[in-house]
């Protein structure tokens, strides 16, 4: 799996052939109106354009909606109230096999679609493929190179607990040399869950392991917590939010954390290269690149790379021919690949696309796959509801000082123990 996902990023299998589709579907008629949820808000403005040129071309009109950031409600909340109401997506999003089995009675089988044959990572359950990736992602933890350069710290000796411990020390005695109000930018408040339940979450699931192990995963789904990795893990996290901004660890949204980065008042930001978009805006053009998580206290060599999240199309939608020319053409028309590469910044999850992104940490991510320093992306496991009303609120009571670290560790146990079937 490593080395077919590494292939896809860095795009050396390229495909010039043009397959048959498969698909009897008749064209969608002119003035088809499709509704799209997805989650990545960093791209609403360029997927909203796009959607404007598409609807130039065909005379078909798509409704973008996007859940996600510092948004009050997570996707997967916004799509149940959706379905109470009747009124689903055309096409939606969804992050792995929970969400599919969440959403499987509703869930279009793509199998048959030219782009299948252009992707090594498309959503597949039993053999069938019913998800579109929507990119290639990763994250580690973003530095900013110059700032560390100034400090005399190589990012290259980034890569355990104690590495950073050291490095975050230095930099907060720097602070006032360096204007940095903070080292890390990081948030945990009731709003970015995310952060925290979901990416800083899969360190303890897969960080050290190799690409696809499930050994954690299926430890901890199984209510059997390693407490010596646990215990590192809470290190870590601990790490992080002591020497993270305050208000922003707690209240900040989306945009503050970004920002603080972006604007060179902190040197590491715990993000993915989807940030890339947000960056370009602010110009924000120092160095900068990916080191790995320090969750444990050995050494390890990699970031998260994965495909984040896919397009399914609602199998009970009455324009299901326009849902699936949609994503079509995002793969096969200049205009789709624009949107997606240079547009979004986005490492397209298609070997056809010869365009790769500008952004630093799109191309950071590009650079650890191509060396096959990659770790899985395992937090998709759990349920959305375990993750984000289990989990992150122990995240947030642990940022803002209302439990300490060995309350911290005897909250995530009793959480996974809950899971034991």
């Amino acid at each position: 799996m490593k080395r077919i996902l590494a292939v896809a990023i860095i795009m050396v299998a390229l495909i010039g052939s043009v397959f048959a589709t498969g698909n009897k579907e008749k064209a969608p008629a002119k003035g088809v109106t499709i509704t799209l949820m997805q989650n990545k808000p960093e791209i609403d403005g360029m997927l909203k354009t796009y959607a404007k040129v598409w609807n130039s071309e065909t005379g078909n009109t798509v409704i973008i909606k996007s859940i996600g950031g510092s948004s009050s409600v997570t996707l997967g909340q916004q799509l149940k109230a959706d379905y109470a109401a009747g009124s689903m997506p055309d096409i939606f999003v969804i992050a792995g096999k929970q969400d599919y089995k969440e959403w499987a009675g509703i869930i279009l089988d793509l199998s048959g679609e030219k782009w299948v044959k252009d992707t090594s990572v498309a959503f597949k359950n039993n053999g069938k493929v019913y998800g579109f990736p929507v990119a290639i992602e990763g994250w580690g933890l973003a530095y900013n190179a110059d700032l560390l350069k100034k400090a005399g710290i190589d990012p290259a000796t980034l890569n355990n607990y104690e590495a950073y411990k050291a490095a975050f020390a230095k930099l907060d005695s720097m602070k006032t040399q360096l204007g940095i109000d903070s080292v890390v930018s990081m948030a945990a408040g009731p709003q970015m869950g995310w952060v925290t339940a979901d990416h800083n979450f899969n360190s303890l699931l897969a960080n050290g392991l190799p690409y696809g192990d499930m050994t954690v995963v299926n430890q901890l789904l199984n209510g059997q917590v390693d407490k010596k990795r646990l215990s590192e893990y809470a290190d870590w996290v601990g790490l992080l939010f002591k020497y993270a901004d305050k208000k922003i660890l707690t209240t900040g949204n989306y945009d503050a954390q970004v920002g603080a980065f972006a604007s060179q008042k902190a040197v590491f930001l715990h993000q993915g290269n989807w940030v890339d978009p947000n960056l370009k805006a602010a110009k924000a053009t120092f160095k900068m690149g990916f080191a790995p998580h320090g969750s444990m206290h050995t050494t390890t060599d990699g970031i998260f790379v994965a495909a984040p999240s896919y397009y399914v199309i609602n199998s009970k939608s009455k324009n299901i021919a326009a849902a699936k020319q949609f994503l079509n053409d995002m793969v096969y028309t200049s205009q789709g690949q624009d949107f997606m590469v240079t547009k979004a910044d986005m490492i397209p999850a298609f070997s056809n696309i010869k365009l790769n992104p500008s952004g630093q940490l799109s191309k950071s991510v590009q650079k650890w796959s191509k060396e096959g320093k990659i770790y899985s992306w395992d937090q998709y496991y759990f349920t959305g509801d375990f993750r984000s009303l289990t989990l992150a609120p122990i995240y947030n009571q642990f940022a803002n000082g209302s439990i300490n670290e060995a309350k911290f560790i005897e909250l995530m146990t009793k959480a996974f123990e809950s899971l034991k079937k």
